[in-house]
């Protein structure tokens, strides 16, 4: 696969791996609970590593440029390539601030997830493609900037009633047989009637992930990011 698929590894799975994953991304650095820059920054990392920064804790006053600094002071020694933002939060300042402080240093590239990414210049960070939805239309919203994509073996089930559609995840344990597959979206799907309702359940496969992630490297996404726990070999 031409397109670059980072894997991102917990400290743990970093201390008990055998095998690193030839690019493998740190997960995660967070907030600290206790001063106002980061913790669980790594103390080693492979050449050209990732290193994920998530808001699961919520920023409250933390100070962009003592997280700036221990960005830089952690470069020097572990010579990360990227540098990911993971932010989920919506609508904070905080996160704001420090994404724009990080792209405006320039210490490496670094991909901002889409909440936060719309007025910066730098890549921008997707979530993973649902089933149901085409390519593109997944990436129109970002058509002419650098795309990163996050890559999942993910799944839903579409419930269809005379009210409506809803859509749920479906759980890896829960897949049905016998499967169809649905060349155009890269997917596996499986129809089930019953009197009130009809449930559509899609998934990929490896194997569907991959193709995926060659049809979107032809529409402009330039690095992939996944779980190492999900994707490993």
């Amino acid at each position: 696969m031409a397109l670059p698929l980072y894997l991102a590894l917990t400290a743990a799975e970093f201390q008990f791996c055998s095998l690193l994953p030839e690019r493998a991304a740190w997960m995660a650095c967070h907030y600290s609970p206790y001063g106002l820059g980061l913790s669980n920054l790594p103390r080693e990392l492979p050449e050209g590593a990732m290193l994920i920064l998530n808001d699961r804790t919520p920023a409250l006053g933390h100070d962009p440029e003592q997280i700036l600094r221990q960005l830089e002071e952690a470069n020097h020694s572990l010579h990360y390539k990227y540098i990911l933002l993971d932010f989920q939060r919506p609508d904070s300042a905080e996160n704001a601030a420090i994404a724009s402080a990080l792209v405006a240093a320039a210490l490496c590239p670094v991909g901002i997830s889409e909440l936060y990414a719309q007025a910066l210049d730098c890549p921008v960070f997707l979530p993973p493609i649902p089933p149901h939805v085409p390519i593109k239309e997944h990436l129109a919203p970002w058509q002419g900037r650098e795309i990163w994509l996050e890559a999942a073996l993910n799944g839903e089930v579409i419930t269809v009633t005379e009210k409506g559609s809803s859509v749920v995840p479906l759980s890896p344990g829960e897949i049905p047989e016998p499967a169809l597959e649905d060349p155009a979206l890269h997917c596996h799907y499986h129809i089930r009637t019953y009197d009130d309702h009809i449930d559509f359940a899609l998934w990929r496969s490896r194997e569907n992930l991959q193709v995926l992630l060659r049809e979107a490297e032809s529409q402009g996404v330039t690095l992939a990011v996944g779980l190492w726990q999900e994707l490993k070999e």
